[in-house]
């Protein structure tokens, strides 16, 4: 593993939710984003 030793600096039960978190809050502006900018994103959403 690369990036082993960032676990000597952050406690894993720190960083990991705090990581995931960060996935998380990207992936729901993105499609936040695409659902506001477009008009076939939500009539896809919607089964059309």
């Amino acid at each position: 593993m690369n990036q082993g030793r960032i676990w000597c600096v952050v406690k894993p039960t720190v960083g990991l939710p705090l990581f995931l978190g960060t996935v998380l809050v990207i992936s729901l502006l993105v499609h936040l984003a695409v659902l506001t900018n477009t008009t076939w994103f939500s009539a896809f959403l919607q089964g059309g």
